[in-house]
């Protein structure tokens, strides 16, 4: 294991401007060590200590089954198309390894059929969608709509022709011997190393639970990368969900069947119209609260109370006409089961008084959520971790709270893992500077858009641009933004205006923008040298005490006696603002400034806890001080 990591060892043999780095090395040693003994592993690995290569070497080397896990579906290619291939070579590694995404992610042939043979229902320009795809559908051999050229992934024709696990009819499709998703599962059956993302693996945990067929098959090896999404996004899978987007595809699918296959019974497309309007119409009434909460709230609104009601008629009826088709089609006998489903998750909706659980809604002019939320996975992950014997390993860049791993932990119930915390390499204190300006506004002050952007103007110009201006709230970002086309001739990119990928483009192509966003640029963006030399976070990013999920946690963390705001709010914000100042230096010749525009850090006594968790840059609060640092070369 040493040798691999060496100087003169195989990757540096195999990898071009190979580094040895003594972090990378230990956590490689540490990984294999739990691989060995089949012991669970945290590690927080600092940005640049190559952790992706630590975990994969080992990984490859154990001859054992191995899942591997990402955070997002870029991270889940990355790997499987960049490093895999890399360390492959390296290695001389003859597995097999393969690819394994969600089924939202593959073609449905079933759907495909049924909404080819019923087009005239689709608009004209998802009726030209529709055909574009079935002749991609021809030539296609994985069905991996990320891969179709002629339409793309954020296209609204994908929803109406992937499966989910409500609409999937299992063995009994007619085209079972040919599904995509099936195939993708004998690849992932006989790989020796499968690369899935965090979202595939707890919702397979999930049906896996319901006793359905898995798709994630059973491997040795487990390792979360960016794994500090995890206790989070299991709370949500762990939970229970039920969205006007369900009600409305039911509906579509009963009336599908109607024109398509059993066109002898008016009923279907009576209480298919019936299950569209109620469901519509309970969409309007929610529209008139809050767009989040709490459900206790929203079903003791009389408006809703009563479209709920409506919406449990029309549910009736649609299975007492559907009781009658039983046998005939086994897309309406998976509806009928549906009903049922949906019927039961109601009635659970409505039962708001058992302890435990947060009862939540969110909804926007064209959808609805109502959801129930476990409070605690720690008791879920750790009967995982029994009923699956093997090594489980969790790593992230962001997992501590003032150097201590308990909080990340504690969440998952890993009590009795092995835990490690690895500083960056970088040298954070000749390549940084970190500020808290001088009279900046107080985070909620009126008008402090206008206020921060003539403070920090001088800076982002003296930079000429190459920044990131992270904001809490979109009203924030987009008061921003006004202010700054106002005052400065630099392109001022902001997110929304086009996609993630395309803003990322714009930015380093143009070299002297200012980019402004929201949360889903705090974490996973990666942009090395020049570009990108200053960082801007508007306040410290703690989550609002309305929102429902955290309301929960803060309200059951007090009744067991605990400090809802030090054992929930502040480790939480302490991470989110990790991942944002995280996006500054990727590389060890990067250098640049990290602006944080709130006072809290300095003048509060929890301010120690954030400064002690972020990497060890030196500190001033005066903005002439950053604009020497940035334009006096190193």
């Amino acid at each position: 294991m040493i040798d691999d990591f060496a100087e003169n060892g195989l990757l540096a043999q195999a990898i071009d401007g190979f580094v040895a780095r003594e972090p990378q090395r230990n956590m490689a040693s540490k990984v294999s060590e739990s691989i060995k003994k089949q012991r669970s592993l945290v590690v927080e690995a600092g940005t640049g200590t190559g952790k992706t290569f630590a975990y994969l070497v080992p990984a490859l080397r154990s001859d054992k089954k191995v899942i591997l896990s990402t955070g997002s579906k870029n991270l889940q290619e990355q790997l499987f198309s960049k490093d895999l291939p890399i360390i492959k070579k390296a290695l001389n590694y003859t597995g097999k390894i393969a690819l394994l995404k969600g089924r939202a992610n593959y073609l449905c042939l079933e759907r495909l059929y049924h909404q080819y043979a019923a087009a005239g229902d689709l608009d004209k320009d998802l009726r030209v969608d529709l055909v574009r795809v079935k002749n991609w559908s021809i030539k296609t051999k994985d069905g991996d709509i990320s891969k179709c050229t002629t339409v793309t992934e954020e296209n609204l024709i994908w929803p109406i022709l992937t499966s989910t696990n409500d609409n999937c009819l299992g063995s009994d499709c007619e085209h079972y011997s040919d599904c995509y998703v099936i195939k993708a599962r004998k690849r992932a059956l006989n790989a020796d190393v499968v690369v899935v993302n965090h979202h595939l693996f707890l919702a397979d945990v999930v049906v896996k639970d319901t006793g359905f067929g898995e798709l994630i098959p059973k491997a040795d090896v487990m390792i979360f990368d960016e794994a500090h999404q995890l206790p989070d996004l299991a709370c949500h899978y762990f939970g229970e969900q039920l969205t006007s987007r369900q009600l409305f595809d039911l509906a579509k699918e009963i009336n599908l069947v109607y024109r398509t296959e059993v066109k002898d019974m008016s009923q279907l497309q009576q209480c298919a119209d019936k299950l569209q309007k109620c469901t519509q119409d309970l969409r309007i009434a929610i529209n008139q609260q809050p767009p989040k909460g709490n459900l206790r709230f929203l079903f003791n609104q009389e408006a809703v109370k009563k479209e709920i009601s409506y919406l449990v008629d029309a549910l009736d009826f649609c299975h007492e006409v559907l009781l009658l088709t039983v046998g005939r089609s086994t897309t309406l006998d998976n509806c009928f089961e549906r009903i049922n489903q949906y019927n039961t998750l109601l009635k659970r909706f409505q039962e708001t008084n058992v302890t435990g659980f947060s009862y939540w809604y969110e909804s926007s002019h064209n959808y609805f959520v109502f959801a129930l939320t476990p409070l605690s996975v720690a008791d879920k992950f750790t009967e995982l971790l029994t009923q699956r014997k093997g090594s489980w390993i969790f790593t992230s860049a962001t997992l501590s709270v003032d150097n201590q791993l308990d909080y990340f932990t504690k969440r998952l119930g890993l009590t009795n893992a092995d835990s490690l915390i690895l500083e960056s390499p970088f040298d954070y204190i000749n390549q940084t500077i970190l500020c808290v300006p001088r009279y900046i506004p107080s985070p909620n002050e009126q008008g402090n858009a206008e206020k921060l952007a003539n403070i920090l103007l001088p800076v982002i110009e003296a930079n000429n641009g190459r920044c990131f201006f992270l904001c809490t709230s979109y009203a924030m970002m987009n008061a921003l933004a006004k202010q700054f086309r106002e005052l400065t001739k630099l392109p001022v990119l902001v997110q929304g205006e086009t996609s993630k990928v395309k803003l990322l483009e714009q930015f380093i192509h143009t070299g002297n923008a200012l980019l402004i966003a929201t949360s889903s640029f705090w974490e996973g963006i990666d942009v090395r040298g020049d570009t990108l030399s200053c960082v801007i976070i508007d306040k410290l990013p703690f989550t609002s005490p309305d929102d429902p999920l955290i309301k929960a946690r803060m309200e059951d963390c007090q009744m067991q006696g605990g400090d809802a705001f030090n054992d929930v709010q502040l480790p939480e914000a302490v991470i989110t603002l990790k991942q944002g100042v995280g996006r500054l230096i990727r590389h060890h010749n990067d250098r640049g400034a990290i602006i944080i525009c709130d006072n809290r850090l300095v003048m509060r006594p929890y301010g120690a806890t954030f400064i002690n968790s972020l990497p060890p840059s030196p500190r001033t609060r005066d903005i002439n001080k950053v604009i020497n640092f940035l334009i006096t070369k190193s």
